[in-house]
């Protein structure tokens, strides 16, 4: 059982020093028996303190990562049910199935997969970042995916049931870091001993939820931290109750046998690939670390990544750009110079429209703390006088011969008050909508 608020209270320095983000140390002591805040935030706390903390301060579900680079996923450290509560923090990563007992072609062509379907939106890089490697009995071929997944950016997922295959591919890869799959009743010992000397994380398959959890149990009590549940439910339907009973356990009851992040399988679920795409979006939402799909095309995977993005961002901060002067199309000191705010969907709407037009255009976006044109406005925070400030202090003038300026067309009644704050200044009402943009760049003067 943790702590109390109380008794964190008693170990932590109690200097008020608020480097923490709370007002006091029993402010933050709260934090923590609540799973609201990291011990890592006080930075004077003992090491004893610390380590008697660790298990009040860790998150109910462990966070476990696979992979190293810029391909490593980190799943689990989750802390509320539903995202208005808090938000969701390590969105689950996407693997691709590639087996032994595909031709070199089509190994070939998933591996491409990997590399060519990457998305840019609102100034993010969307991608899968993971491939499962399912030995099926011929070990020799396992063993040259590995080594070909070993020299690839991509994290790893190791899928064999045989303890001796299991180590010949760790020994090739598990630099990586890659995620061994999986320990179950039957060889729990051998595996649990191969992810422990390898320092890799551990998935646990049970047959059923009570086996799951004498599993985590044993291998836990071995030493093994770092681990993954797979329920074993290979149906929607269990599927689904499985991933939000293990959540429940965790979050409500602190059930620490099942605070760990969850791996699935919708190849495992149907044939149809358009339906697994469906139930893979279902454990997106609710609530797996990891999915592993049957294959990899443009028009399954990118609905995925978008719902991803949209559920792992968090409601209560807007996405932004940073405020500053973006120069497209090679602009010049005769070239329109527009000003809009810094939720990046607007940022990168306009700027995909002004790049269209092809015509040179000084871009300023101001910090309106992410909010959009017409939502800054309402909110005070773009108007004229702030606007003006803004162009003022930015630099534009030094940038351009003349002394025009474009606002958007939903912010027209602020034209008369940025008038007043740029005298001498020609402001200019843009478009209402960023796809008539490049029609009226083309007929700058």
């Amino acid at each position: 059982m943790g702590l109390t608020g109380i008794q964190i209270f008693k170990l932590l320095p109690k200097t008020n020093c608020g480097d923490c983000g709370f007002p006091t140390c029993l402010a933050f002591a709260m934090a923590l028996a609540a799973a609201k805040a990291e011990l890592e935030k006080c930075p004077f706390v003992s090491a004893e303190a610390k380590e008697q903390l660790s298990e009040a301060s860790a998150p109910p579900i462990r966070q476990v990562t696979v992979g190293v680079g810029d391909y490593a996923v980190k799943v689990g450290g989750e802390t509320v049910l539903f995202r208005h509560e808090k938000t969701f923090f390590n969105k689950p990563g996407l693997a691709v199935l590639i087996t032994d007992a595909m031709d070199d072609g089509e190994v070939d062509r998933r591996f491409g997969k990997l590399a060519e379907l990457q998305f840019e939106r609102v100034g993010l890089n969307l991608r899968p970042e993971l491939v499962a490697l399912k030995n099926t009995g011929n070990k020799d071929k396992f063993l040259n995916l590995v080594k070909k997944a070993a020299a690839s950016p991509y994290g790893i997922i190791l899928m064999s049931a045989d303890a001796g295959a299991m180590k010949e591919a760790l020994d090739v890869a598990k630099e990586k870091k890659p995620l061994i799959y999986a320990a179950t009743k039957d060889n729990a010992d051998a595996f649990g001993a191969l992810a422990k000397e390898a320092a890799c994380p551990l998935a646990i398959k049970g047959e059923s939820m009570d086996d799951l959890i004498a599993l985590s149990e044993k291998l836990a009590g071995m030493g093994l931290k770092d681990l993954m549940l797979d329920s074993g439910a290979r149906s929607v339907k269990q599927g689904f109750q499985d991933q939000i009973s293990i959540r429940r356990a965790a979050l409500q009851s602190r059930f620490r046998p099942l605070g760990f992040p969850t791996i699935t399988f919708p190849c495992e679920m149907t044939d149809d690939v358009m339906k697994e795409t469906l139930i893979a979006a279902l454990f997106v939402a609710k609530y797996a670390g990891i999915i592993v799909l049957s294959d990899f095309e443009g028009e399954n995977v990118f609905p995925l990544l978008l719902e991803r993005l949209n559920i792992y961002t968090d409601p209560q901060r807007p996405m932004t750009t940073e405020q500053g002067i973006y120069p497209i199309n090679n602009p010049d000191q005769n070239s329109p110079a527009l000003v809009t705010c810094n939720f990046s969907l607007t940022y990168f709407i306009v700027t995909g429209e002004i790049e269209n037009s092809r015509v040179p255009t000084w871009l300023c976006v101001m910090d309106t703390e992410g909010l959009s044109v017409m939502t800054a406005w309402a909110a005070g925070k773009f108007v004229g006088d702030a606007v003006g400030p803004f162009i003022k202090k930015s630099g534009l003038a030094e940038k351009i011969g003349h002394k025009k300026l474009v606002i958007p067309g939903y912010a027209a009644s602020i034209l008369g008050d940025l008038e007043e704050e740029l005298p001498g200044w020609e402001i200019i009402v843009g478009p209402r909508e960023a796809a008539h943009l490049p029609a009226f760049l083309k007929q700058w003067k």
